[in-house]
C-alpha cells in the first residue's frame, strides 16, 4: 500500500485524518506538502512504530535541520526497514546531517539516498563520508546535485569510492569540484573495490585535462555504463581523450551525456569512430555544441555503420540547416536501430523536414519519437508530415512546439491524417501554436473519437 500525496498543504484537519493510518503503508510520498516540525514529530513516532515501510520521499518540505533529524532519528528504530530515502530540498545544512552517519551504521536496509538541493556543504559531505565508509552501509544509489560542495569533499569521497563496492550510481551534478576535484575522484574510481555503473558530473566544472583521467576509468572500469558530462567545457580536445577510452575493448559505456561541452565539428571525427566500434553505445546527447552541418553529415555517417546500435540521438541546437537533413533522411532509410531522434531548435526549414520526410516514409524506418520543435516550420511542410502519418507505423511520438508560423491551415493537414485508423501516433506535441477556437474544437472532437491519441499543447 501507498501513500502518495503532491503539491498540496496539508491542513490539521487532513494531518490528524491522515495520520493513524500512515503506520500499514509501505510506501509515503509527501512532496511539497508544507509540512511543519509538528508534523516531523508525527513522522518519527510512525517510523519508529512501522515495520512495513520501505520507501519515505519528502522531497521540496522545508524541514530544516530540526525536522530533518526528527525524521532521521525515526528511521533508526530497530523495526523500521527503510530502503529508499528522499529528501531533496529540505532546507537541510551540514548541522542535519548529524545523524547520518548513525543512520547509514544501522540501516544496512537502506540503498537509495537522495539529498539534492540542500546546502550540505563540505562539512556534510565530511559526515556522510563517514556514514559510507560503515562496513554495514549497503547504498548502492546518492543524489547529491547541488549540495554546495568543493574540491574539499573530494578526497573522502574518493576514499568512499575505493572502500564501497555496494555504490552502483553516484550524482554530483552541479557542484563546484573543479579540476583537482575531479582528479581524486577518479583516483577513487580507478580502485579494483569501486563497481560504480552512473556518474553523473554535470556542471562541475571538470576540464580537457581531467577527461585524461576520465579516459583511464573507462579503460579500466568495466562497471561504468553511465556518464554524464553536460555543462562542462571539455572542448574537442578533451572529447577526444574521452573517446580513447571508450573504444578501449574494456569500456562498457551505454550512455554518454555531452550537452554543452564546447564541441564542434572537429569532435564529430572522434565521436563517429566511437559509434561505428562500440556497439554497447545506445544513447548520446550533444545538445547545444555547435556541431554545424559538417558535424551532422560525420555523425550520420556513423549511423550507417553496422557496428552502431545506437537508439537515442538527442541533437537539439546544434547549429544544423536543411542542408545536413539529406543526411539524415539516409539514416532514417537504413539505420535498423535509431528508436529516438531530437532535432528541435536547428533552422531546418521546410524544405529540409521535407527532404527528411522521404526517410520517414521508408518502410523500415526504426524511429518512433521526433523531435521538430522550433526549426522554423510553417503550414507548408504539415502535408508531407501529414502523409507521413498516414504510411508510417513505427513513429509514436512527434513534437512540433515553437514552430509559430504552424497555424490552422497546417494543424487541420495533420488532423485529417490523424483521424484515419490508418495512422497510429501516440502523442502529438504541439507547445506555443496557436489556431483558431473552430480548429481547438476539431482538436478536441479528435481525441473524443480517437482517445489513444495525446494532443499535449
Amino acid at each position: 500500500m501507498s501513500l502518495e500525496i503532491q503539491c498540496e498543504d496539508l491542513s490539521s484537519a487532513r494531518w490528524t485524518e491522515l495520520l493513524p493510518s500512515m503506520q500499514q503503508y509501505g510506501i509515503i510520498r509527501l512532496d511539497d506538502c508544507g509540512l511543519t516540525n509538528a508534523m516531523c514529530a508525527n513522522i518519527c513516532s510512525v517510523l519508529q512504530a512501522s515495520s512495513s515501510l520501505t520507501e519515505l520521499s519528502l522531497a521540496n518540505n522545508e524541514l530544516g535541520d530540526a525536522g530533518a533529524q526528527l525524521v532521521l532519528k525515526g528511521l533508526q528504530s530497530p523495526t523500521c526497514k527503510i530502503q529508499k530515502l528522499n529528501l531533496q530540498n529540505c532546507s537541510i545544512t551540514c548541522a542535519g546531517c548529524e545523524l547520518i552517519p548513525a543512520l547509514l551504521h544501522t540501516k544496512s536496509t537502506l540503498t537509495d539516498l537522495q539529498l539534492s538541493d540542500n546546502h550540505l556543504g563540505d562539512e556534510g559531505m565530511k559526515l556522510l563520508c563517514e556514514g559510507l565508509m560503515d562496513p554495514r552501509c549497503s547504498l548502492q544509489r546518492l543524489e547529491l546535485e547541488y549540495c554546495e560542495f568543493t574540491v574539499t569533499s573530494c578526497e573522502a569521497l574518493s576514499a568512499v569510492l575505493r572502500t564501497k563496492g555496494s555504490l552502483r550510481e553516484l550524482t554530483l551534478n552541479n557542484n563546484e569540484l573543479g579540476e583537482a576535484g575531479v582528479a581524486l575522484l577518479c583516483q577513487g574510481l580507478m580502485d579494483p573495490n569501486c563497481e560504480l555503473q552512473v556518474l553523473k558530473l554535470e556542471g562541475c566544472s571538470v576540464t580537457s585535462a581531467n577527461c585524461k583521467d576520465l579516459s583511464l576509468v573507462l579503460q579500466t572500469k568495466e562497471s561504468l555504463q553511465e556518464l554524464c558530462l553536460g555543462e562542462n567545457k571539455i572542448g574537442d580536445a578533451g572529447l577526444e581523450q574521452l573517446c580513447q577510452g571508450i573504444l578501449s575493448p574494456a569500456c562498457n559505456l551505454k550512455t554518454l551525456w555531452l550537452w554543452e561541452c564546447d564541441i564542434t565539428a572537429k569532435g564529430c571525427r572522434a565521436l563517429a569512430q566511437v559509434l561505428r566500434s562500440k556497439p554497447c553505445l545506445t544513447k548520446l546527447s550533444l545538445i547545444c555544441n555547435q556541431l554545424g552541418d559538417e558535424g551532422a553529415k560525420l555523425l550520420c555517417q556513423a549511423l550507417l555503420d553496422p557496428g552502431c546500435q545506437l537508439e537515442e540521438l538527442w541533437l537539439r541546437t546544434c547549429g544544423f540547416t536543411g542542408d545536413s537533413c539529406a543526411s539524415f533522411c539516409t539514416v532514417l532509410e537504413k539505420n535498423r536501430t535509431l528508436k529516438e531522434l531530437q532535432l528541435s531548435t536547428n533552422t531546418l526549414a521546410d524544405a529540409g523536414v521535407k527532404e527528411m520526410s522521404k526517410g520517414l516514409l521508408h518502410p523500415d524506418c526504426p524511429v518512433q519519437s521526433l523531435w521538430l520543435g522550433d526549426c522554423e516550420l510553417s503550414d507548408e511542410c504539415c502535408g508531407t508530415l501529414a502523409s507521413v502519418l498516414l504510411t508510417n507505423r513505427t513513429l509514436k511520438e512527434l513534437d512540433l512546439s515553437n514552430n509559430s508560423r504552424i497555424g490552422d491551415q497546417g494543424i487541420r493537414q495533420l488532423v485529417a491524417s490523424l483521424k484515419e485508423p490508418s495512422c497510429t501516433l501516440e502523442q502529438l506535441v504541439l507547445f506555443d501554436i496557436y489556431w483558431t477556437e473552430e480548429v481547438d474544437n476539431e482538436l478536441k472532437a479528435l481525441q473524443e473519437v480517437k482517445p489513444s491519441l495525446r494532443i499535449t499543447s
